[in-house]
C-alpha cells in the first residue's frame, strides 16, 4: 500500500463517518498511514453527536460542542486537513436522499480518490456497537453518493451550480469484519491510533469507565489483523474498486 502512495493513488482521500471518534476508532491507523505517506486526509461527520453522553442535564448543544472540538483535536493527532460537519440529528441518521446529497456535496467538492465508511449491513459476530444503526445509514448512503450520485452530473443539478463537477471516485474502503482482502500496516501507529482516539475524553468520563479495556481490545483486534497480513499490526479492509 505504501508503494500506491508513493506513486500518487490516494492523493485525496475523504473518510465518511457517523459520529465524532467514529473515524479513529475505525481507521485512525490507516489514516494517520495515508497522511503521513503525503495523501491529504478529509473527515466528514454526519452526525452532531449530541446523544454520545449518558448525562440528561447536558444541553444537546453543549455536548456538540464539545464532540465537534475533541473530533478537531483528534483529526489534528493524526495529520487530517480538515473536518466537515453536517450537524444531522445523532441517533436519527437514516439513508435518504438529503443525507446522500450531503454527502454528494463533498465528494464532488474534495474530489477524492479513495472513500472510508462504515459498511451499510450489520455483522452479527462482532460486538453490536459496530452495528449502530446510524453506522448502517451512514455506510449505505455513501455508497449511493459515490455510485451513482457523485460521479453522474444529472444527479442534483443544482450541485452545478455550485460549481461542484461530477467527480469518479476510485476506490472504497469498508471495514473488513468479513472477507476482508486489503489491509494497511499499522505496526508502529498503534500509539498514534490510540492518542486520537483519547481526544474524545467526553466518551471515557463515565463512571466506571477507563481507557485500559479499550486500549486492549484496540490491541488484541489489529495484532489478529496483523496476523492475516504478515504484519505485527494492521488495519483490515474490504476494498471496493468502483470501476
Amino acid at each position: 500500500m505504501a508503494d500506491e502512495q508513493k506513486n500518487g493513488k490516494y492523493d485525496r482521500v475523504l473518510v465518511v463517518a457517523a459520529h465524532p471518534d467514529d473515524p479513529e476508532f475505525g481507521f485512525g491507523a490507516s489514516v494517520a498511514r495515508l497522511a503521513g505517506d503525503g495523501s491529504d486526509v478529509y473527515y466528514v461527520i454526519c452526525s452532531d453527536g449530541s446523544q454520545g453522553g449518558e448525562d440528561p442535564t447536558v444541553p444537546d448543544a453543549e455536548l456538540t460542542a464539545t464532540r465537534y472540538a475533541e473530533q478537531r483535536a483528534a483529526a489534528e493527532v493524526l495529520g487530517v486537513r480538515d473536518v466537515v460537519f453536517l450537524g444531522f440529528r445523532d441517533g436519527h441518521l437514516a439513508p435518504t436522499v438529503e443525507l446522500r446529497k450531503a454527502i454528494t456535496r463533498e465528494i464532488r467538492r474534495f474530489k477524492p480518490d479513495l472513500v472510508m465508511t462504515h459498511t451499510p449491513v450489520r455483522n452479527l459476530g462482532i460486538g453490536i456497537g459496530a452495528s449502530h444503526p446510524d453506522h448502517l445509514a451512514v455506510g449505505e448512503a455513501t455508497l449511493g453518493a459515490v455510485y451513482p450520485d457523485a460521479r453522474n452530473p444529472r444527479a442534483y443539478p443544482e450541485l452545478l451550480s455550485e460549481g461542484l463537477e461530477a467527480h469518479k471516485v476510485k476506490e472504497v474502503w469498508l471495514p473488513g469484519f468479513e472477507a476482508a482482502d486489503h489491509f494497511v500496516d499499522a505496526t508502529g501507529l498503534v500509539d498514534k491510533k490510540i492518542e486520537a482516539i483519547l481526544r474524545h475524553q467526553s466518551q471515557f468520563n463515565k463512571p466506571g469507565m477507563d481507557m485500559e479495556g479499550p486500549r486492549k481490545w484496540i490491541h488484541d483486534r489489529m495484532r489478529q489483523a496483523g496476523e492475516k497480513a504478515g504484519f505485527e499490526y494492521a488495519e483490515a479492509f474490504k476494498k471496493i474498486e468502483t470501476g
